[in-house]
């Protein structure tokens, strides 16, 4: 197997101070090594319970810095100080007391004062977690039972989804052949992340998260996330008619006859036979002569653009190649209709005509199954052309909309804040967030703005369960005394926080959540709870609640996501240890596409995104690369407007 990357934390007051008072740490660093290991994290923290639990817990789901085991050393006496197994048990998934009952026992071998020793031991997430002694004597003795007879390697090996079949092999050759016997099976799932990890708003004020317990995941893991759980909504039949611009077609559409279903004509001017010479004919209409009786000798047929062919004719002279002769006079003496027509020239068979099913034959395909019925007409236009009056899509997803925050006023109806001197923010996410959810043809459920109370957002997040099929918040997600929304998903309606933190800027605090919910067709409902600076929320609703809507519409898999483009940067653009979208305006020119800043990109500057296009993915500042894209190299952009010229 491969080397186990560990963890180190020592616990003590003193050498939280002092970091030379520290020897059980660096001991337990030097153990690790000389097994073939590595020991990528350590700190040494004080004996306070949050910040050895915070610690645990930020180290077992970070995705980008992954750790196998983590060792702790001190503070598991009966000392007054002594909190360790009090701040890590907590998190414990899986205990493992047979790891306990091993340390006890090798410790009471040596003095009976090991009865005095609270260990504690079991899995957070996908890592091992396990207490000793603070005493170097006690953590030598403790890792010598550890490791013996590959002990940890094997329990690693179970941990990270494997069957231990490499540990059995060398643990039964060291055995001399004997065969090895344990009461476990090697079919392990994968454990799967704590699933409660807000803290509680019940308890006191020192109680409260000093660091988030949600791991920073990449941005291409958090889509692929969004991709993963959400499933379409079902299909439905709808009439054929503008409001279908937007929805996804649910079936293949084959036409039902023949189009155009008999000969008909492609200009204006008179139906007749190929074989009439040029001359002089009376003209007919169809108020004067039935198409299914066959046109008289020595007549034409007046007829438009689309229309039938008269039984008898062939062919259609065009309007400029006749003369008009004479009219038909009303009873005021005014010309009414035409009577006599001069045609100029003779005609071939078929000219000017269309055969039935010349633009399309019963039966033929004209539109697929996944197809998007766009705003620009064509599709809805070629289901009317064949005749279709209803026609199955996927449902599109209703969306409930709510902004959270004391602070916040609604413009259009302000209810003034207590009078402390300050007069409050408009609640500026809600509607933009409603102009661009319903530019793109969604319905909208606009739930008003929710104070940070939880019997509020309970109340709020109800209502919109009932009414929607997704529900879109801002603010109350980071790590702010009022921030509610992931405590009420997890503890009020037993969601499911799938992300609670993604690695870009802006929207840090990015949360997708599940509800499990029996008005779902699929037995929960999804949440996006974006940061509270408008800048933020914007931006990823762009590109995080957009591909969600369209995967609930049932959209293909490769158009989920707005396009993008590759553009030359009119601006140098200074890169961050995130991925950041930079907020820019993209112009078409004569040398391709370019984009220019649009200012100032601080998250709660708005304005930033005030006729921008497009957002600009600029990579990760790396060690030792660039600390900026300048001017004139390429990026990729994100477009979410029109392009301009």
């Amino acid at each position: 197997m491969s080397a186990i990357k560990v963890g180190v934390i020592t616990v003590s007051d003193t050498a939280s101070v002092d970091a030379a008072a520290d020897r059980s740490g660096p001991t337990i660093q030097d153990i690790i090594r000389q097994r073939g290991h590595g020991c990528v994290r350590s700190t040494i923290l004080p004996d306070d319970e949050q910040q050895i639990r915070e610690t645990v817990k930020n180290w077992c789901y970070d995705v980008e810095n992954t750790v196998d085991w983590i060792i702790s050393t001190g503070g598991t006496g009966l000392g007054v100080r002594d909190r360790t197994p009090e701040a890590i048990s907590p998190l414990l998934e899986r205990e493992a007391a047979g790891i306990v009952h091993l340390l006890l026992a090798e410790s009471l071998k040596r003095t009976p004062l090991a009865a005095l020793s609270r260990p504690v031991a079991g899995t957070v997430g996908n890592t091992l977690v396990v207490t000793l002694p603070g005493s170097v004597k006690a953590v030598k003795e403790n890792l010598e039972a550890l490791f013996a007879n590959g002990f940890i390697e094997h329990a690693i090996d179970l941990i990270r989804g494997g069957t231990g079949k490499q540990v059995h092999a060398a643990m039964g050759s060291g055995h001399g052949g004997v065969p090895h016997h344990h009461h476990h099976h090697h079919d392990h799932p994968v454990p799967q992340p704590r699933s409660i990890l807000s803290h509680d708003p019940s308890l006191p004020v020192h109680a409260r998260h000093r660091v988030s317990p949600y791991p920073q995941i990449s941005l291409e893991d958090a889509l692929n996330m969004i991709g993963n759980e959400i499933q379409p909504l079902g299909v439905m039949s709808l009439p054929v008619t503008p409001a279908l611009a937007g929805n996804i077609l649910g079936e293949d559409v084959y036409a039902p006859q023949d189009v155009p279903s008999s000969k008909t004509t492609n200009v204006d001017g008179y139906a007749l036979r190929s074989s009439d010479p040029p001359g002089t004919y009376k003209v007919l209409t169809s108020r004067t002569h039935a198409l299914a009786d066959i046109l008289p000798e020595g007549s034409i047929f007046r007829i438009n653009t689309g229309g039938p062919l008269p039984e008898g004719t062939d062919a259609v002279i065009m309007v400029e190649d006749t003369e008009l002769l004479s009219t038909v006079k009303d009873a005021n003496g005014q010309d009414a209709e035409e009577k006599e027509v001069k045609t100029l020239a003779q005609v071939p068979p078929s000219d000017n005509t269309r055969a039935p099913g010349s633009d399309v034959h019963k039966g033929d395909l004209v539109l697929q199954r996944g197809e998007v019925l766009t705003s620009l007409g064509g599709e809805v236009g070629t289901l009317t052309f064949v005749g279709r009056k209803e026609v199955k899509v996927h449902r599109k997803p209703v969306v409930a909309i709510l902004s959270t925050g004391n602070e916040l006023l609604d413009l259009q109806s302000p209810n003034p804040l207590p009078n402390d001197g300050w007069g409050g923010i408009w609640d500026t996410n809600r509607p933009s967030l409603r102009a661009a959810l319903e530019g793109m043809g969604y319905n909208v459920v606009d739930l008003g703005i929710v104070p940070d109370d939880i019997n509020a957002h309970v109340k709020a997040i109800k209502q919109g369960l009932e009414s929607a099929d997704l529900l879109l918040t801002t603010g109350g997600t980071s790590m702010g005394a009022g921030d509610l929304l992931k405590p009420v998903i997890e503890r009020q309606f037993g969601g499911t926080i799938h992300f609670g933190r993604v690695s870009i800027k802006p929207g840090k605090p990015t949360t997708f959540a599940s509800i499990p919910t029996a008005q779902g067709e699929h037995e929960r409902k999804f949440m996006f709870a974006l940061p509270g600076n408008p800048a933020s929320a914007l931006v990823t609703f762009y590109i995080f609640v957009i591909p969600a809507l369209r995967k609930l519409g049932g959209w293909p898999g490769e158009r989920c996501h707005l396009p993008r483009v590759r553009v030359k940067l009119g601006d140098a653009m200074r890169l961050d240890p995130r991925v950041e979208f930079h907020r820019v305006i993209v112009k078409a020119g004569e040398e391709g596409l370019r984009a220019m800043s649009t200012g100032g990109q601080r998250s709660s500057r708005v304005a930033s995104l005030s006729g921008a296009n497009g957002l600009i993915q600029l990579p990760r500042k790396r060690e030792g690369g660039p600390d900026k894209l300048e001017a004139g190299s390429y990026a990729d952009a994100v477009i979410i407007g029109e392009l301009q010229m």
